[in-house]
Protein backbone atom coordinates (compact mmCIF):
# COMPACT_ATOMS: atom_id res chain seq x y z
CA UNK A 1 0.00 0.00 0.00
CA UNK A 2 3.22 2.26 0.76
CA UNK A 3 3.90 2.90 -3.00
CA UNK A 4 -0.15 3.44 -4.02
CA UNK A 5 0.04 6.76 -1.41
CA UNK A 6 0.94 9.38 -3.25
CA UNK A 7 1.57 12.38 -1.44
CA UNK A 8 2.65 16.77 -1.48
CA UNK A 9 5.93 17.02 -3.15
CA UNK A 10 6.00 13.64 -4.72
CA UNK A 11 7.08 12.62 -8.24
CA UNK A 12 4.73 10.59 -10.48
CA UNK A 13 3.75 9.73 -13.74
CA UNK A 14 0.40 11.21 -15.48
CA UNK A 15 -1.43 9.23 -17.62
CA UNK A 16 -3.11 11.39 -20.67
CA UNK A 17 -3.37 9.12 -23.69
CA UNK A 18 -2.87 5.33 -23.60
CA UNK A 19 -0.73 5.20 -26.63
CA UNK A 20 1.65 8.40 -25.68
CA UNK A 21 4.19 8.49 -23.14
CA UNK A 22 3.79 9.00 -19.46
CA UNK A 23 3.61 13.00 -18.52
CA UNK A 24 6.10 13.94 -15.36
CA UNK A 25 4.80 16.12 -13.07
CA UNK A 26 5.08 17.03 -9.22
CA UNK A 27 2.75 17.34 -6.68
CA UNK A 28 1.72 20.41 -5.12
CA UNK A 29 -1.90 19.87 -3.59
CA UNK A 30 -4.45 17.55 -3.23
CA UNK A 31 -7.97 18.50 -3.81
CA UNK A 32 -11.42 16.99 -3.09
CA UNK A 33 -14.00 18.41 -5.28
CA UNK A 34 -17.42 18.56 -4.35
CA UNK A 35 -18.24 15.49 -6.71
CA UNK A 36 -15.71 13.50 -4.34
CA UNK A 37 -13.36 13.10 -6.42
CA UNK A 38 -9.57 14.42 -6.08
CA UNK A 39 -7.69 16.76 -8.04
CA UNK A 40 -3.51 17.24 -7.69
CA UNK A 41 -2.23 20.14 -8.90
CA UNK A 42 1.27 19.64 -10.17
CA UNK A 43 4.46 21.60 -11.61
CA UNK A 44 4.75 20.05 -14.94
CA UNK A 45 8.12 19.07 -16.24
CA UNK A 46 8.61 18.51 -20.19
CA UNK A 47 10.93 16.04 -22.18
CA UNK A 48 13.31 17.02 -25.00
CA UNK A 49 10.55 15.14 -27.10
CA UNK A 50 8.42 17.73 -26.40
CA UNK A 51 10.34 21.03 -26.90
CA UNK A 52 11.58 22.39 -30.53
CA UNK A 53 14.34 21.37 -32.32
CA UNK A 54 15.84 24.91 -31.93
CA UNK A 55 15.64 24.80 -28.31
CA UNK A 56 17.41 21.09 -27.89
CA UNK A 57 20.34 22.53 -29.88
CA UNK A 58 20.64 25.34 -26.87
CA UNK A 59 20.18 22.52 -24.36
CA UNK A 60 22.93 20.78 -25.93
CA UNK A 61 25.42 24.16 -26.01
CA UNK A 62 24.54 24.38 -22.26
CA UNK A 63 25.58 20.62 -21.21
CA UNK A 64 29.10 20.89 -23.55
CA UNK A 65 29.60 24.42 -21.94
CA UNK A 66 29.16 22.66 -18.39
CA UNK A 67 31.45 19.62 -19.77
CA UNK A 68 34.52 21.69 -20.88
CA UNK A 69 33.77 24.23 -17.46
CA UNK A 70 34.46 21.31 -15.51
CA UNK A 71 38.12 20.30 -14.35
CA UNK A 72 37.04 18.08 -11.57
CA UNK A 73 34.67 15.55 -13.35
CA UNK A 74 36.01 13.10 -15.56
CA UNK A 75 32.84 11.38 -17.61
CA UNK A 76 32.93 7.95 -19.01
CA UNK A 77 33.16 7.32 -22.75
CA UNK A 78 29.67 6.65 -23.05
CA UNK A 79 28.67 4.13 -25.97
CA UNK A 80 26.09 5.52 -28.64
CA UNK A 81 23.20 3.34 -26.93
CA UNK A 82 23.94 4.93 -23.16
CA UNK A 83 24.07 8.49 -25.09
CA UNK A 84 20.66 7.87 -26.71
CA UNK A 85 19.12 6.41 -23.49
CA UNK A 86 20.46 9.84 -21.50
CA UNK A 87 18.25 11.92 -23.42
CA UNK A 88 15.17 9.68 -21.90
CA UNK A 89 15.88 10.62 -18.61
CA UNK A 90 16.39 14.60 -19.28
CA UNK A 91 13.64 16.90 -17.89
CA UNK A 92 12.92 20.79 -18.00
CA UNK A 93 11.58 22.68 -15.49
CA UNK A 94 8.77 24.97 -16.02
CA UNK A 95 6.75 27.22 -13.75
CA UNK A 96 3.41 26.20 -15.16
CA UNK A 97 1.05 24.68 -12.91
CA UNK A 98 -1.81 22.56 -14.21
CA UNK A 99 -5.01 20.70 -12.17
CA UNK A 100 -5.43 16.51 -13.29
CA UNK A 101 -7.14 14.06 -11.91
CA UNK A 102 -5.53 11.96 -9.59
CA UNK A 103 -6.85 8.59 -10.83
CA UNK A 104 -5.00 9.61 -13.75
CA UNK A 105 -1.77 9.11 -12.00
CA UNK A 106 0.77 5.54 -12.91
CA UNK A 107 3.48 5.34 -10.51
CA UNK A 108 6.05 7.53 -8.57
CA UNK A 109 9.43 8.14 -10.30
CA UNK A 110 12.53 9.98 -8.88
CA UNK A 111 13.39 14.07 -10.14
CA UNK A 112 17.10 15.82 -9.30
CA UNK A 113 18.60 19.06 -10.56
CA UNK A 114 21.78 17.70 -12.12
CA UNK A 115 24.35 17.13 -9.81
CA UNK A 116 27.73 17.98 -11.94
CA UNK A 117 29.91 16.18 -9.47
CA UNK A 118 27.97 12.84 -10.40
CA UNK A 119 28.51 11.06 -13.12
CA UNK A 120 25.98 10.62 -15.68
CA UNK A 121 25.48 6.83 -15.75
CA UNK A 122 24.24 7.16 -12.35
CA UNK A 123 20.84 7.94 -13.48
CA UNK A 124 20.99 5.52 -16.10
CA UNK A 125 21.63 2.82 -13.35
CA UNK A 126 18.43 3.35 -11.25
CA UNK A 127 15.09 2.99 -12.83
CA UNK A 128 12.70 6.10 -13.09
CA UNK A 129 14.88 8.19 -12.46
CA UNK A 130 15.17 11.56 -14.10
CA UNK A 131 17.42 14.82 -14.04
CA UNK A 132 16.88 18.72 -15.00
CA UNK A 133 19.09 21.81 -15.60
CA UNK A 134 17.20 23.89 -17.14
CA UNK A 135 13.62 25.93 -16.71
CA UNK A 136 11.34 25.72 -19.63
CA UNK A 137 8.87 28.47 -20.39
CA UNK A 138 6.25 27.24 -22.78
CA UNK A 139 4.37 30.33 -23.04
CA UNK A 140 7.45 32.60 -24.57
CA UNK A 141 9.70 29.48 -25.48
CA UNK A 142 12.49 30.10 -23.78
CA UNK A 143 14.93 27.89 -22.21
CA UNK A 144 17.09 29.45 -19.18
CA UNK A 145 19.74 27.46 -16.78
CA UNK A 146 17.67 26.67 -13.10
CA UNK A 147 18.90 29.65 -10.40
CA UNK A 148 19.10 26.66 -8.08
CA UNK A 149 22.25 25.14 -9.61
CA UNK A 150 24.99 23.88 -7.38
CA UNK A 151 27.71 26.12 -7.52
CA UNK A 152 31.09 23.02 -7.49
CA UNK A 153 33.87 23.32 -9.22
CA UNK A 154 36.83 25.69 -8.95
CA UNK A 155 35.37 29.04 -10.24
CA UNK A 156 33.34 29.17 -7.61
CA UNK A 157 36.02 28.93 -5.22
CA UNK A 158 37.50 31.74 -3.13
CA UNK A 159 40.37 33.13 -2.98
CA UNK A 160 42.19 32.22 0.15
CA UNK A 161 45.34 34.62 1.35
CA UNK A 162 48.36 32.99 2.05
CA UNK A 163 48.45 32.99 5.79
CA UNK A 164 51.20 35.27 7.64
CA UNK A 165 54.39 33.25 9.17
CA UNK A 166 55.56 33.82 12.45
CA UNK A 167 56.36 37.17 13.58
CA UNK A 168 54.79 38.55 10.46
CA UNK A 169 52.45 41.62 10.97
CA UNK A 170 49.66 42.12 8.98
CA UNK A 171 50.30 44.96 6.40
CA UNK A 172 46.79 45.48 5.74
CA UNK A 173 44.95 48.83 6.35
CA UNK A 174 41.67 48.21 8.96
CA UNK A 175 40.18 51.50 8.30
CA UNK A 176 39.52 50.09 4.40
CA UNK A 177 38.17 46.29 5.81
CA UNK A 178 35.53 47.97 8.59
CA UNK A 179 33.53 51.55 9.40
CA UNK A 180 33.19 51.83 12.91
CA UNK A 181 29.42 53.52 13.68
CA UNK A 182 29.21 53.06 17.25
CA UNK A 183 31.31 53.50 20.40
CA UNK A 184 30.46 51.89 23.27
CA UNK A 185 32.37 54.13 25.73
CA UNK A 186 30.45 57.30 25.04
CA UNK A 187 30.23 60.06 27.60
CA UNK A 188 26.54 59.44 27.54
CA UNK A 189 24.22 57.33 29.70
CA UNK A 190 21.88 54.97 28.72
CA UNK A 191 18.92 57.00 29.66
CA UNK A 192 20.42 60.19 27.93
CA UNK A 193 20.22 58.04 24.79
CA UNK A 194 16.80 56.27 25.18
CA UNK A 195 15.55 60.39 25.49
CA UNK A 196 16.78 61.78 22.20
CA UNK A 197 15.93 57.86 20.43
CA UNK A 198 12.48 59.77 21.52
CA UNK A 199 13.00 63.00 20.44
CA UNK A 200 14.01 61.13 17.08
CA UNK A 201 10.80 59.34 16.79
CA UNK A 202 8.80 62.82 17.32
CA UNK A 203 10.58 64.54 15.14
CA UNK A 204 9.79 61.77 12.21
CA UNK A 205 6.25 61.82 13.36
CA UNK A 206 5.99 65.52 12.64
CA UNK A 207 7.80 65.28 9.66
CA UNK A 208 5.20 62.65 8.28
CA UNK A 209 2.39 65.22 9.18
CA UNK A 210 3.95 68.35 7.50
CA UNK A 211 4.27 65.66 4.26
CA UNK A 212 1.88 65.33 1.94
CA UNK A 213 2.72 61.99 0.17
CA UNK A 214 2.94 60.20 3.87
CA UNK A 215 -0.37 61.67 5.22
CA UNK A 216 -1.99 60.29 2.10
CA UNK A 217 0.05 56.52 3.20
CA UNK A 218 -0.27 57.26 7.07
CA UNK A 219 -3.77 59.18 7.64
CA UNK A 220 -3.86 58.50 11.40
CA UNK A 221 -1.28 59.98 14.12
CA UNK A 222 -1.22 56.41 15.47
CA UNK A 223 0.42 54.88 12.04
CA UNK A 224 2.96 57.69 11.65
CA UNK A 225 4.06 57.30 14.67
CA UNK A 226 4.45 53.57 14.24
CA UNK A 227 6.20 54.02 10.89
CA UNK A 228 8.59 56.80 12.84
CA UNK A 229 9.33 54.20 15.13
CA UNK A 230 10.96 51.73 12.57
CA UNK A 231 14.70 50.99 12.28
CA UNK A 232 15.32 53.11 10.06
CA UNK A 233 14.28 56.02 12.07
CA UNK A 234 16.08 54.36 15.26
CA UNK A 235 19.29 53.95 13.16
CA UNK A 236 19.34 57.61 11.56
CA UNK A 237 19.63 59.05 15.25
CA UNK A 238 22.19 56.63 16.36
CA UNK A 239 24.27 57.59 13.25
CA UNK A 240 23.81 61.00 14.24
CA UNK A 241 24.82 61.02 17.90
CA UNK A 242 28.25 58.78 16.38
CA UNK A 243 28.82 61.41 13.75
CA UNK A 244 28.68 64.55 16.39
CA UNK A 245 30.53 62.58 18.99
CA UNK A 246 27.65 62.14 21.47
CA UNK A 247 26.97 65.86 21.39
CA UNK A 248 22.86 65.89 22.53
CA UNK A 249 22.27 69.87 21.52
CA UNK A 250 24.49 69.09 18.29
CA UNK A 251 22.87 66.30 16.85
CA UNK A 252 19.22 67.53 17.80
CA UNK A 253 20.07 70.62 15.90
CA UNK A 254 20.92 68.16 12.69
CA UNK A 255 17.70 66.37 12.90
CA UNK A 256 15.85 69.73 12.47
CA UNK A 257 17.74 71.28 9.91
CA UNK A 258 16.65 74.60 8.16
CA UNK A 259 14.76 72.85 5.75
CA UNK A 260 12.40 71.18 8.01
CA UNK A 261 12.29 68.38 10.36
CA UNK A 262 14.18 64.89 8.61
CA UNK A 263 11.83 62.30 7.46
CA UNK A 264 13.95 58.92 7.01
CA UNK A 265 11.90 56.42 4.78
CA UNK A 266 12.12 52.48 4.56
CA UNK A 267 11.16 50.29 1.75
CA UNK A 268 7.73 49.67 3.83
CA UNK A 269 6.69 53.06 3.21
CA UNK A 270 8.41 53.92 -0.27
CA UNK A 271 6.14 50.94 -1.28
CA UNK A 272 2.54 52.21 -2.75
CA UNK A 273 -0.42 49.50 -2.13
CA UNK A 274 -0.84 48.81 -5.74
CA UNK A 275 2.96 47.40 -5.56
CA UNK A 276 2.50 45.86 -2.61
CA UNK A 277 -0.47 44.04 -3.93
CA UNK A 278 1.59 42.93 -7.23
CA UNK A 279 4.48 41.92 -4.76
CA UNK A 280 2.30 39.34 -2.43
CA UNK A 281 0.91 38.04 -6.14
CA UNK A 282 4.33 37.44 -7.35
CA UNK A 283 5.32 35.46 -4.17
CA UNK A 284 2.55 33.79 -4.28
CA UNK A 285 3.69 32.54 -8.02
CA UNK A 286 7.09 32.26 -7.66
CA UNK A 287 7.89 31.81 -3.87
CA UNK A 288 11.09 33.48 -2.99
CA UNK A 289 12.97 33.69 -6.27
CA UNK A 290 13.25 37.68 -6.44
CA UNK A 291 14.67 37.51 -9.71
CA UNK A 292 11.60 36.12 -11.46
CA UNK A 293 9.50 38.86 -9.24
CA UNK A 294 11.20 41.77 -10.38
CA UNK A 295 11.57 40.55 -14.12
CA UNK A 296 7.85 39.45 -14.00
CA UNK A 297 5.92 41.82 -12.08
CA UNK A 298 8.14 44.67 -11.23
CA UNK A 299 10.75 45.66 -13.01
CA UNK A 300 11.02 49.15 -12.37
CA UNK A 301 12.42 48.35 -8.11
CA UNK A 302 15.75 47.04 -7.57
CA UNK A 303 16.80 44.06 -6.81
CA UNK A 304 17.91 45.06 -3.35
CA UNK A 305 14.63 46.90 -2.72
CA UNK A 306 12.53 43.98 -3.42
CA UNK A 307 14.52 41.92 -0.89
CA UNK A 308 14.52 44.04 1.68
CA UNK A 309 11.04 44.85 1.47
CA UNK A 310 10.13 41.27 1.75
CA UNK A 311 12.09 41.06 5.10
CA UNK A 312 10.39 44.00 6.39
CA UNK A 313 7.03 42.86 5.07
CA UNK A 314 7.67 39.60 7.11
CA UNK A 315 7.49 41.91 10.45
CA UNK A 316 3.66 42.88 9.44
CA UNK A 317 0.47 41.70 10.58
CA UNK A 318 -0.85 41.32 6.52
CA UNK A 319 1.74 38.56 6.78
CA UNK A 320 0.69 36.89 9.83
CA UNK A 321 -2.57 37.11 8.46
CA UNK A 322 -1.91 35.35 5.08
CA UNK A 323 0.19 32.57 7.24
CA UNK A 324 -3.04 31.82 9.43
CA UNK A 325 -5.17 31.83 6.07
CA UNK A 326 -2.54 29.68 4.14
CA UNK A 327 -2.42 27.18 7.73
CA UNK A 328 -6.54 27.08 7.46
CA UNK A 329 -6.62 26.09 3.84
CA UNK A 330 -4.02 23.56 4.41
CA UNK A 331 -5.58 21.51 7.19
CA UNK A 332 -8.61 21.37 4.46
CA UNK A 333 -6.32 20.01 1.78
CA UNK A 334 -5.44 16.20 1.46
CA UNK A 335 -1.94 15.53 2.95
CA UNK A 336 -1.86 12.39 0.93
CA UNK A 337 -4.07 10.41 -1.45
CA UNK A 338 -4.72 5.84 -2.21
CA UNK A 339 -4.62 5.51 -5.79
CA UNK A 340 -4.79 2.14 -6.49
CA UNK A 341 -2.70 -0.25 -9.18
CA UNK A 342 -3.91 0.42 -12.73
CA UNK A 343 -4.69 -2.71 -14.00
CA UNK A 344 -7.54 -1.98 -16.88
CA UNK A 345 -5.94 -3.24 -20.76
CA UNK A 346 -4.42 -0.86 -22.80
CA UNK A 347 -6.03 -0.32 -26.16
CA UNK A 348 -2.90 -0.78 -27.77
CA UNK A 349 -2.64 -4.27 -27.09
CA UNK A 350 -2.32 -6.36 -29.88
CA UNK A 351 -4.53 -9.67 -30.15
CA UNK A 352 -3.20 -12.92 -31.09
CA UNK A 353 -5.32 -14.20 -33.45
CA UNK A 354 -4.79 -15.36 -36.78
CA UNK A 355 -4.90 -13.69 -39.58
CA UNK A 356 -7.20 -14.38 -42.74
CA UNK A 357 -7.86 -13.67 -46.50
CA UNK A 358 -7.62 -10.17 -47.56
CA UNK A 359 -6.89 -7.19 -49.82
CA UNK A 360 -3.70 -4.91 -48.92
CA UNK A 361 -3.59 -1.70 -52.11
CA UNK A 362 -6.58 -3.65 -53.58
CA UNK A 363 -3.96 -6.62 -54.12
CA UNK A 364 -5.49 -10.18 -53.68
CA UNK A 365 -4.14 -11.77 -51.45
CA UNK A 366 -3.48 -13.59 -47.68
CA UNK A 367 -2.68 -10.43 -45.04
CA UNK A 368 -2.62 -9.86 -41.88
CA UNK A 369 -4.59 -6.75 -41.81
CA UNK A 370 -8.43 -7.56 -40.94
CA UNK A 371 -7.82 -8.46 -37.05
CA UNK A 372 -3.95 -8.12 -35.80
CA UNK A 373 -1.88 -7.07 -38.94
CA UNK A 374 1.45 -7.26 -36.81
CA UNK A 375 1.62 -10.97 -36.03
CA UNK A 376 5.20 -11.71 -37.00
CA UNK A 377 6.78 -8.80 -36.87
CA UNK A 378 10.07 -8.12 -34.41
CA UNK A 379 9.96 -5.08 -31.92
CA UNK A 380 10.53 -2.30 -33.20
CA UNK A 381 13.07 -1.69 -29.77
CA UNK A 382 14.56 -4.54 -29.03
CA UNK A 383 14.11 -6.73 -32.20
CA UNK A 384 12.64 -9.42 -30.26
CA UNK A 385 10.51 -11.86 -31.51
CA UNK A 386 8.69 -13.46 -28.50
CA UNK A 387 6.85 -11.07 -25.84
CA UNK A 388 3.76 -12.31 -23.54
CA UNK A 389 2.49 -9.11 -24.84
CA UNK A 390 2.71 -7.03 -27.95
CA UNK A 391 1.46 -3.14 -28.48
CA UNK A 392 0.47 -1.40 -31.41
CA UNK A 393 2.98 1.70 -31.65
CA UNK A 394 3.33 4.50 -34.10
CA UNK A 395 0.72 5.43 -37.06
CA UNK A 396 -1.29 3.09 -38.17
CA UNK A 397 -0.12 2.85 -41.87
CA UNK A 398 3.53 1.61 -40.35
CA UNK A 399 1.98 -1.01 -38.35
CA UNK A 400 4.84 -1.72 -36.34
CA UNK A 401 4.74 -3.18 -32.45
CA UNK A 402 6.50 -3.01 -29.04
CA UNK A 403 7.07 -5.73 -26.67
CA UNK A 404 5.71 -5.36 -23.42
CA UNK A 405 9.58 -4.73 -21.69
CA UNK A 406 10.07 -2.01 -24.68
CA UNK A 407 6.44 -0.59 -24.24
CA UNK A 408 7.09 0.29 -20.54
CA UNK A 409 10.11 1.66 -21.42
CA UNK A 410 8.40 4.00 -24.28
CA UNK A 411 5.67 4.92 -21.57
CA UNK A 412 8.33 5.96 -18.93
CA UNK A 413 11.22 7.59 -20.81
CA UNK A 414 9.09 8.80 -24.14
CA UNK A 415 11.86 7.19 -26.42
CA UNK A 416 13.34 3.66 -27.69
CA UNK A 417 15.93 2.02 -26.36
CA UNK A 418 17.51 1.64 -29.38
CA UNK A 419 18.90 4.59 -31.58
CA UNK A 420 16.11 5.49 -34.15
CA UNK A 421 17.13 6.64 -37.64
CA UNK A 422 17.41 10.53 -37.35
CA UNK A 423 19.82 9.82 -34.48
CA UNK A 424 22.11 7.11 -36.42
CA UNK A 425 21.61 8.82 -39.95
CA UNK A 426 24.62 10.56 -39.78
CA UNK A 427 26.71 7.30 -38.75
CA UNK A 428 25.22 5.22 -41.81
CA UNK A 429 23.71 7.24 -44.20
CA UNK A 430 20.41 5.73 -45.27
CA UNK A 431 20.91 4.40 -49.66
CA UNK A 432 18.83 6.97 -52.32
CA UNK A 433 15.87 5.92 -53.36
CA UNK A 434 14.80 6.58 -57.27
CA UNK A 435 11.68 9.16 -56.22
CA UNK A 436 12.73 12.57 -54.84
CA UNK A 437 9.30 12.42 -53.39
CA UNK A 438 10.11 9.00 -51.84
CA UNK A 439 13.26 10.33 -49.88
CA UNK A 440 11.84 13.43 -49.16
CA UNK A 441 9.14 11.74 -47.33
CA UNK A 442 11.12 9.75 -45.21
CA UNK A 443 13.49 12.60 -44.45
CA UNK A 444 10.12 14.36 -43.20
CA UNK A 445 9.30 11.33 -41.18
CA UNK A 446 12.55 11.03 -39.41
CA UNK A 447 12.47 14.34 -38.19
CA UNK A 448 8.95 14.01 -36.83
CA UNK A 449 10.48 10.79 -34.95
CA UNK A 450 8.35 8.20 -36.84
CA UNK A 451 9.42 4.80 -37.24
CA UNK A 452 10.62 3.98 -40.53
CA UNK A 453 11.73 0.65 -41.67
CA UNK A 454 13.44 -0.63 -44.21
CA UNK A 455 13.21 -3.80 -46.54
CA UNK A 456 16.25 -5.55 -45.06
CA UNK A 457 16.83 -7.43 -41.49
CA UNK A 458 15.06 -6.33 -38.53
CA UNK A 459 17.93 -5.20 -36.62
CA UNK A 460 18.67 -2.47 -39.16
CA UNK A 461 18.86 0.46 -37.26
CA UNK A 462 18.64 2.53 -40.35
CA UNK A 463 15.06 2.11 -41.40
CA UNK A 464 14.13 3.84 -44.57
CA UNK A 465 11.53 2.36 -46.15
CA UNK A 466 7.96 1.96 -45.18
CA UNK A 467 6.69 -1.80 -45.78
CA UNK A 468 3.87 -3.92 -45.33
CA UNK A 469 4.33 -8.06 -45.05
CA UNK A 470 2.26 -9.41 -48.02
CA UNK A 471 1.58 -13.37 -48.57
CA UNK A 472 0.19 -14.01 -52.07
CA UNK A 473 -1.67 -16.66 -53.75
CA UNK A 474 -0.56 -18.26 -56.77
CA UNK A 475 -3.24 -16.62 -58.35
CA UNK A 476 -2.08 -13.33 -57.84
CA UNK A 477 1.48 -14.15 -59.14
CA UNK A 478 -0.06 -15.20 -61.94
CA UNK A 479 -1.90 -12.10 -62.00
CA UNK A 480 1.49 -10.08 -61.86
CA UNK A 481 3.01 -11.60 -64.95
CA UNK A 482 0.12 -11.79 -67.40
CA UNK A 483 -1.95 -8.67 -66.33
CA UNK A 484 0.90 -6.03 -67.15
CA UNK A 485 -0.50 -3.46 -69.31
CA UNK A 486 -2.76 -2.88 -65.75
CA UNK A 487 -1.23 -3.83 -63.06
CA UNK A 488 1.92 -2.06 -63.85
CA UNK A 489 4.33 -2.77 -60.44
CA UNK A 490 6.72 -0.03 -60.59
CA UNK A 491 4.16 2.95 -60.99
CA UNK A 492 2.50 1.43 -57.83
CA UNK A 493 5.07 0.98 -55.86
CA UNK A 494 6.07 4.77 -56.18
CA UNK A 495 2.77 5.50 -54.93
CA UNK A 496 2.39 3.13 -51.79
CA UNK A 497 -1.05 4.71 -50.74
CA UNK A 498 -3.32 4.71 -54.04
CA UNK A 499 -5.47 1.71 -54.13
CA UNK A 500 -4.88 -0.65 -56.88
CA UNK A 501 -7.92 -1.27 -59.04
CA UNK A 502 -8.09 -5.01 -58.58
CA UNK A 503 -11.46 -5.22 -60.40
CA UNK A 504 -9.37 -4.20 -63.69
CA UNK A 505 -7.03 -6.14 -63.46
CA UNK A 506 -9.30 -9.31 -62.46
CA UNK A 507 -11.22 -8.41 -66.20
CA UNK A 508 -8.28 -8.68 -67.87
CA UNK A 509 -6.77 -11.84 -66.95
CA UNK A 510 -10.40 -13.50 -67.03
CA UNK A 511 -10.35 -11.99 -71.24
CA UNK A 512 -6.51 -13.22 -71.65
CA UNK A 513 -7.44 -16.41 -69.90
CA UNK A 514 -10.30 -16.55 -71.95
CA UNK A 515 -8.32 -16.43 -75.41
Amino acid sequence: MAANMYRVGDYVYFENSSSNPYLIRRIEELNKTATGNVEAKVVCFYRRRDISNTLIMLADKHAKEIEEESETTVEPDLTDKQKHQLKHRELFLSRQYESLPATHIRGKCSVALLNETESVLSYLDKEDTFFYSLVYDPSVKTLLADKGEIRVGPRYQADIPEMLSEGESDEREQSKLEVKVWDPNSPLTDRQIDQFLVVARAVGTFARALDCSSSVRQPSLHMSAAAASRDITLFHAMDTLYRHSYDLSSAISVLVPLGGPVLCRDEMEEWSASEATLFEEALEKYGKDFNDIRQDFLPWKSLTSIIEYYYMWKTTDRYVQQKRLKAAEAESKLKQVYIPTYSKPNPNQISTSNGKPGTVNGAVGTTFQPQNPLLGRACESCYATQSHQWYSWGPPNMQCRLCATCWLYWKKYGGLKMPTQSEEEKLSPSPPTEDPRVRSHMSRQATQGMPVRNTGSPKSAVKTRQAFFLHTTYFTKFARQVCKNTLRLRQAARRPFVPINYAAIRAECKMLLNS
